[in-house]
C-alpha cells in the first residue's frame, strides 16, 4: 500500500506547476496532505541537534512585494540594509527539501519582530535594523520579513518535514532611537554607563554598546506601558486586545508589572499562537540571571498549553528548549561563566544548552584529541545538559575558515563533534565571508549564495560532503549524544553508541582514509558477520576477522547497521 501511494504521489507531481520544485521520493518518505514527507529513522533528541542557524533577511527572497517598508529608502554602508530574504523564503526552502536533504532538524532564524523604523549610523556607515535585533515593538511582526500568518505557515510546514523552529529573542535591550523611533521611558530602559566587560556589574547593569537602551530587567517596580506603543497599537486598532491580553497574563502569574514582565509576556505569545520549539537567546549575560529562568518558566507553560490545544500537531514529548548565547562561552568553563568577581551558572536558570565559543579553535587540533575533550567534558561536569558548537557565525569575526579553503574539514569537525551542531547559513556552500567594502560583521552576512549551488560544480560538490554528514548526524543520535571511543589509530576509526531505555543507536566513523582499498578496524564494537553500510559511499560490506573493507577514493566512511 505504501509503495502504491507513493507511486501516485510521484504520478501527480509530474502535471504539478513546473516553476515549484519538488523533493525526489525516497524509500523512507511517507505521503500525507499530498506534500511528501520525509520520515524520521531516530528520535529527536536536542543534545544532538543539527541546527540551521540564518539571518532572516539574508537567506531567500520569498516574497519581493515585501522588500520595502516604513520608507526605509536610506542609502546604507555595504550589507547594511535590508536586501529582501523573509519568511516565505524560509518556508519554501523547508517545502523544497533543502533542509532535510542537509540533514537539518530545527532552524533558528534571527529575530523577525518588528524592528526601528529609521537608521543609524553606527561609526561603520548608515545602517538599518536588518538583522532583526534592534526591537520597536514586540508584539507585532516586521512587515519586511512578513506577517504573522507567514509566521504560522512557516511552523506548521517545518514540523511537518520534522524540523524544530528555534526563535531568536531579544530581552535586555530595544533598538536605537531615531526621528522615527522615540526613546522608551526612564523607568525602563537606561541609556549609560557603556558596558566595560571587567566585573559583574560592568557587564549587566549598562548598556551594551552605545545608543542601545538597555531594559531595566532587574528592577521589579511596576511601569506604565509607554505613550508611544500605545499610541502605536491605538493606530494599528489593537489597543484593547493588547491591554486585555496583558490584564490576563498578569492576573494568572502575579508577576509585578516591570519591564522583563511585559516583554516576556510578549515573546511567550509567539509560543502559545504557533508552537515555537524553542528559544536562541540573545545577550545572555547582559541581563539579570533570574530574568532567564522567568522567561523558560512562561515559554514552557505556553508551549505546554499550545501542546493541549493541538494535539494533532505534537511532534513528541521533548519539553521547550532553551539554549544561550553566553559571548565568549567555552565548554572548557564547565557549567560557569566567569565574570571576573562572580561566577554564574546560566544552566541553573532555563538553559538547556549554551553556545560553545570554543570549538573554532579547538579545530586547529586533531580529530581525536576534540572528540575525546567533548565526549568527557559533556559526560561529566555537563552531565544532562548541553553545548550548541560553531565553527562560523554572524558576530564572530574570527571563524575558524574565513577564507573558505577547509570546506569539507569544517563540516567534518562540526558534524563530528559531540554536542549539538549550529550550521550557519552558507557554511555547506562556501558562502564568501570576506565583503569587499564592508565595515565590521557585516563581511559575515551577505545573502546566500543560491547561485554557486546551481552553477558551480566545486559548491555541489561541497553541499553534497555536507549533505551525506548531515543526514548521517539526522539519523544517528549517538553522533551528537553518544559516548565516544577511538577504535583504531591508523586509519583513524571511532565509535559512537547512545542508549536511552530500549533505544540504541551504534555508528562507526572512519575519518583521513587512504584513497583505493583500505581497512576499517571494528573489533569489539561490531562483530564479525554483521552486514554494514557504508552511507558516505553508499556501500554495504560485512564484517569479518573485526574488520571491513571498502575500496573508493573517499576519505571518510560512515558505517551504520544495515537494515
Amino acid at each position: 500500500m505504501k509503495k502504491l501511494l507513493i507511486a501516485l504521489a510521484m504520478f501527480s507531481l509530474l502535471f504539478s506547476c513546473k516553476q515549484e520544485k519538488k523533493e525526489p521520493v525516497s524509500e523512507t518518505s511517507v505521503v500525507k496532505d499530498s506534500i511528501i514527507y520525509p520520515e524520521r529513522k531516530a528520535p529527536f533528541i536536542w543534545d544532538a541537534a543539527n541546527i540551521y542557524f540564518l539571518l532572516t533577511d539574508r537567506f531567500n527572497n520569498g516574497d519581493t512585494t515585501n522588500d520595502l517598508n516604513y520608507e526605509r529608502k536610506d542609502s546604507t554602508a555595504v550589507l547594511r540594509g535590508f536586501m529582501g530574504g523573509d519568511i516565505t523564503g524560509i518556508t519554501k526552502k523547508i517545502k523544497e527539501g533543502y533542509f532535510n536533504n542537509l540533514g537539518i532538524n530545527a532552524i533558528w532564524f534571527t529575530p523577525v519582530v518588528e524592528n526601528i523604523h529609521g537608521s543609524v549610523d553606527e561609526g561603520t556607515g548608515v545602517t538599518y535594523g536588518y538583522h532583526g535585533y534592534w526591537t520597536k515593538d514586540w508584539t507585532a511582526i516586521d512587515a519586511n520579513f512578513g506577517t504573522r500568518k507567514e509566521l504560522e505557515t512557516l511552523v506548521k510546514t517545518a514540523h511537518k518535514f520534522g524540523i524544530r523552529i528555534l526563535m531568536d529573542v531579544v530581552l535586555n535591550h530595544t533598538g536605537p532611537t531615531t526621528e522615527l523611533d522615540p526613546l522608551w521611558p526612564e523607568d525602563w530602559i537606561r541609556n549609560s554607563p557603556v558596558c566595560e566587560f571587567t566585573t559583574y556589574e560592568n557587564t549587566t547593569s549598562c548598556t551594551l554598546v552605545e545608543g542601545l537602551p538597555d531594559i531595566l530587567t532587574a528592577t521589579n517596580e511596576d511601569v506604565e506601558l509607554p505613550d508611544h506603543l500605545l499610541a502605536k497599537w491605538k493606530s494599528e486598532g489593537r489597543l484593547s486586545q493588547e491591554l486585555d491580553e496583558l490584564q490576563l497574563f498578569f492576573d494568572r502569574t502575579g508577576y509585578p508589572r516591570a519591564p522583563r514582565f511585559y516583554i516576556i509576556k510578549w515573546l511567550t505569545d509567539y509560543v502559545n499562537e504557533f508552537g515555537i520549539d524553542g528559544y536562541r537567546v540573545d545577550t545572555v549575560k547582559h541581563a539579570d540571571e533570574d530574568s532567564w529562568a522567568e522567561l523558560y518558566k512562561e515559554a514552557s507553560y505556553a508551549f505546554s498549553t499550545w501542546k493541549k490545544r493541538n494535539p494533532d500537531e505534537v511532534l513528541d514529548d521533548n519539553p521547550f528548549f532553551m539554549t544561550g548565547e553566553v559571548y565568549g562561552y567555552n565548554i572548557s568553563n564547565g557549567k560557569e561563566f566567569n565574570f571576573g568577581d562572580k561566577k554564574v551558572d546560566y544552566f541553573n536558570y532555563g538553559f538547556n544548552s549554551l553556545i560553545n565559543f570554543e570549538l573554532k579553535t579547538d579545530a586547529k587540533n586533531a580529530y581525536e584529541k576534540v572528540f575525546q575533550k567533548y565526549n568527557k567534558l559533556l559526560t561529566s561536569e555537563l552531565n544532562g545538559k548541553s553545548v550548541l558548537n560553531y565553527m562560523t557565525s554572524h558576530d564572530d569575526d574570527e571563524p575558524f575558515d574565513i577564507a573558505r579553503t577547509k570546506p569539507y574539514q569544517t563540516a567534518n569537525y562540526l558534524l563530528l563533534t559531540p554536542g549539538a551542531s549550529q550550521v550557519y547559513y552558507g557554511d555547506e556552500t562556501s558562502r564568501k565571508l570576506t565583503i569587499e567594502g564592508t565595515q565590521g560583521d557585516a563581511t559575515l552576512r551577505s545573502f546566500m549564495n543560491w547561485e554557486d549551488v546551481e552553477n558551480s560544480e566545486e559548491t555541489k560538490n561541497i553541499l553534497e560532503h555536507w549533505q551525506k554528514l548531515g543526514k548521517f548526524r539526522d539519523n544517528h543520535p549517538a553522533i551528537g549524544a553518544g559516548r565516544h571511543q577511538r577504535l583504531a589509530k591508523k586509519p583513524y576509526v571511532f565509535s559512537r553508541t547512545y542508549i536511552d531505555g530500549d533505544y540504541k543507536d551504534k555508528v562507526v566513523v572512519g575519518l583521513d582514509l587512504p584513497q583505493g582499498k583500505k581497512s576499517l578496524w571494528v573489533k569489539g564494537f561490531f562483530g564479525d558477520g554483521t552486514t554494514l553500510l557504508d552511507t558516505y559511499s553508499n556501500t554495504v560490506v560485512v564484517v569479518e576477522n573485526g574488520k571491513v573493507i571498502l575500496d573508493n577514493n573517499f576519505t571518510l566512511a560512515l558505517l551504520e547497521l544495515h537494515q
